[in-house]
């Protein structure tokens, strides 16, 4: 199977190093993705990143985002619906049509990164004082309208893709009780005909916080 890895906002493709192996060992294809960079790239430049390597990919793929990478990746399973056999999302749900990832400070057109400090204590309570001075050392800047550009979404046979929700803290009763406070999300989410909610009991970044632990999941989600 084909395994295309999307980061997060502010993370490239190191930011998979640790679960690339056990994916590969398991008899994966990895691709683990660094989207465009260029100051004026917007969203649609990272779905057809993802597309392109959809696109080269031999058989069928699967898509793993994690937090605003989740956008990425179901704007490119609504362009390729017959070429994708899973989604995983890691920690973020599917986006409802039109929706964008999140508001952050815009300086000189893109958009750095803020700081830990900017993100909720639960977010980021499993990650040491080392593995944050790691990460944030190697992170990169976000052209600047990715964040707040809509997901374009327009092929409903995206509904008829599996999903796994790779979810932080919430179970699958947590998460449809969070979503009715959602609104078009919650649609999004209940028009999808197979999804499994997986809780990694971890904070938003599992794949610094709890490496191994992390991967063995994805290896599972993976099918």
């Amino acid at each position: 199977m084909d395994v295309i890895l999307v980061p997060g906002l502010w993370l490239d493709a190191s930011s998979w190093d640790a679960v690339v192996p056990a994916l590969t060992e398991a008899g994966h294809r990895v691709h683990p993705l660094t989207l465009p960079t260029d100051v004026d790239a917007g969203i649609r430049d990272w779905v057809d990143a993802v597309v392109a390597h959809v696109d080269a990919a031999a058989g069928p793929v699967v898509l793993v985002g994690h937090s605003g990478g989740g956008n990425v990746v179901w704007g490119a399973a609504d362009a390729r619906p017959d070429r994708i056999s899973r989604v995983v999302f890691v920690d973020t749900m599917p986006p409802p049509p039109g929706a964008m990832i999140s508001e952050f400070p815009v300086e000189n057109g893109v958009v750095p990164f803020p700081g830990w400090d900017f993100f909720d204590e639960p977010d980021i309570a499993d990650l040491d004082d080392d593995t944050r001075r790691r990460v944030a050392a190697s992170v990169i800047d976000v052209p600047g309208s990715v964040p707040t550009d809509p997901i374009p979404l327009s092929d409903e046979r995206r509904h008829d893709i599996p999903v796994t929700v790779l979810s932080g803290r919430l179970d699958d009763n947590g998460i449809r009780e969070a979503l009715t406070q959602w609104g078009a999300f919650a649609d999004e989410f209940e028009r999808i005909g197979d999804v499994e909610v997986v809780t990694l009991d971890s904070g938003h970044w599992p794949q610094f916080s709890q490496p191994e632990a992390f991967a063995a999941r994805l290896v599972q989600a993976v099918r």
